[in-house]
């Protein structure tokens, strides 16, 4: 976005803080282009939850234009509808006119982020995690030891039985309930930084481990490595690599979200690698992105060399994972669809063409798969009682496939199915996992016939 370029576009108003930091930094063009032809009102979970304009992407893009414009002096309105918008982008595929609503989201956080009176423990949870933590791969393994002593050595269970636990909020409890067991080694840790490809070689594959993904769902990460060598890949694993940056970017910390995409550019563009494979849509949808996130500065050209190189782990196994060689399995499976898996990788079919082709198993379609389940992130974490009614809404549906097994293809997707699983009781005969944790198991039941 060029600031100067815009400017005269622009009404001559009276500016506020508020205006100055939005006209610096949003695309007035894109503002522009919505038409108001009202097509994104159905797609939008929190316009149909509470059929309030102002909570649709339309009002949204209103108050955006309206505050640019000077004709919303205060940016309180603006900065609860943008909090309570899931960033699921649904409302993009539906848009006759294209308009980029996600990047329009980010660059009006980042602009109402630079100034933002956060409550004191807010900001030290922002720096904790988004400074601290997530951009530091030694730091997290130190989180994921400090969960295997709460896990392992009967801490949980003690404070689950005294009582302890009943004192956090319930969606904390939910969350707690179906916290996944952690591991001290990443996947580069117990495999090595080169796995080779088993058979003849089609091609290297660069793994995208991210950064809570490597501790909480390591064994994911080890299946993926495992599929994709199965596949024919050599698969390189660059030690460099860090947070992708997509909680950076949703919160308004787009500067840092930057620095990141800098490293993990720099560390793959070293291994020459012809594609980078993630296993989760909202990792893989900003890595494929960081050529818009760097399209005005100096890396702009390897930033368009890495995003073009960006998959997500089903589409190469649809093209090269020897299917016919998996084994069977007796069940009836449905797909909740990762938001921006589909509405930003424009990976839609993949996922669910793998799952129609397990021998043995029963595809049904879930009614409304492609609606955002509430996760996002850490919505559910920050706006837990719109992510709550999103949820209920959800698994009404997921009852109604009366499946054994709901697959889904990213990490805060998945916990938010299970969460969701036992909020509807279905617990006793339903579970959760992700699309290649399945495929691994089916693997391994055809790999015990030969």
């Amino acid at each position: 976005m060029k600031t100067k370029e815009i400017q005269g576009k622009m009404p001559q108003v009276e500016k506020t803080p508020v205006t100055r930091r939005l006209q610096d930094k949003l695309n007035y063009d894109e503002l522009s282009n919505c038409m108001r032809c009202g097509f994104c009102l159905p797609a939008c979970p929190t316009y149909r939850e509470t059929g309030r304009e102002a909570s649709s992407p339309r009002g949204r893009i209103a108050l955006m234009k309206a505050a640019v414009d000077g004709h919303l002096q205060n940016g309180k309105q603006l900065e609860d509808q943008l909090n309570q918008c899931l960033g699921c982008r649904a409302c993009e595929p539906a848009c006759p006119a294209g308009v980029k609503y996600g990047e329009l989201l980010e660059q009006a956080r980042d602009a109402l982020e630079d100034h933002a009176r956060h409550k004191v423990w807010v900001r030290v949870l922002r720096r904790f995690f988004f400074h601290f933590l997530f951009p530091h791969p030694k730091r997290l393994r130190w989180l994921g030891r400090l969960l295997i002593i709460y896990q392992k050595t009967g801490l949980q269970w003690l404070l689950r039985k005294l009582g302890f636990l009943k004192l956090l909020p319930s969606y904390l409890r939910e969350m707690e309930a179906v916290m996944p067991a952690a591991a001290s080694k990443g996947v580069a840790e117990q495999l090595g930084n080169f796995i080779p490809a088993q058979g003849k070689k089609k091609g290297t594959v660069g793994l995208f481990r991210g950064c809570v993904m490597d501790v909480l769902f390591t064994e994911t990460n080890i299946n993926t490595v495992t599929l994709l060598s199965e596949a024919g890949f050599d698969v390189v694993i660059p030690p460099q690599q860090t947070c992708c940056g997509a909680l950076h970017a949703h919160s308004g910390e787009r500067e840092m979200a930057r620095s990141l995409a800098r490293q993990n550019i720099q560390a793959f563009k070293q291994r020459e690698v012809d594609y980078i494979v993630s296993n989760a849509g909202g990792c893989g949808a900003l890595l494929q992105e960081y050529e818009h996130l760097l399209e005005d500065e100096c890396e702009a050209k390897e930033a368009r060399w890495f995003s073009e190189r960006v998959k997500d782990i089903s589409e190469l196994l649809l093209d090269h994972g020897p299917v016919e060689k998996w084994g069977t399995l007796e069940a009836r499976i449905t797909y909740q669809a990762s938001c921006h898996l589909q509405n930003v990788m424009q990976v839609k079919e993949q996922p669910r063409q793998l799952l129609r082709q397990i021998k043995g198993a029963t595809y049904v379609e879930l009614f409304e798969a492609d609606r955002c389940c509430g996760s996002a992130g850490i919505y559910n974490l920050t706006q837990p009682e719109m992510s709550a009614r999103i949820l209920d809404e959800k698994m009404k549906h997921v009852r109604a496939t009366k499946a054994d097994i709901l697959v889904t293809s990213n990490p805060g997707c998945l916990l938010q199915m299970k969460a969701g699983i036992q909020r509807a009781g279905l617990s006793d005969h339903m579970k959760a996992i992700h699309v290649v944790d399945l495929l691994a198991e089916v693997r391994q039941k055809g790999e015990s016939r030969y």
